[in-house]
């Protein structure tokens, strides 16, 4: 990443472009040669400081990762830790907490629903079993009528 950087700070400044150079011509045939000359010269000192700049800037990142190195701190851990704050806040928000509360009364009316569901599937089992039972018992007894006149 220091390569892509440097990279960064090695390149030239921007230019203006052809149509952009050529207004500036014609305006610059008004101002007078000791005016070019000063605007040449802040100029170049403008590039000097945005140099300067650079290469300060440059030296303070490197700085920063150094210090960072000492101190333990990985990308990966400022990751980690950047995905940590940033839950903390997203838990935090409005729109999470409304959310939130939504999706916990639609879980709380969600179990009522099913628990009716198998309160009235077992009372349908319930009542299915005692006809089974009823039914089971009624034939028997048919069946112990019959033997007991011989139709069997």
């Amino acid at each position: 990443m220091e390569t892509r950087q440097q990279e960064f700070l090695d390149s030239e400044p921007l230019r203006e472009t052809d149509e952009h150079t050529s207004d500036l011509n014609l305006s610059n045939s008004i101002m007078t040669e000791e005016e070019r000359e000063e605007i040449q010269l802040e100029l170049a000192k403008l590039e000097d400081e945005i140099s300067t700049l650079k290469q300060v800037l440059a030296s303070k990142e490197k700085r920063h990762t150094e210090l960072k190195h000492k101190l333990g701190i990985t990308p990966l851990s400022e990751l980690r830790s950047n995905l940590s704050r940033g839950w903390t806040d997203m838990q935090s928000s409005t729109a999470y907490k409304r959310t939130s509360e939504t999706l916990s009364s639609a879980g709380q009316k969600t179990t009522a629903a099913f628990s009716t569901l198998g309160s009235a599937i077992n009372r349908k089992f319930g009542d299915l079993l005692h006809l089974t039972l009823h039914e089971h018992a009624c034939h028997e007894k048919l069946s112990q009528l019959q033997v007991f006149r011989g139709e069997s």
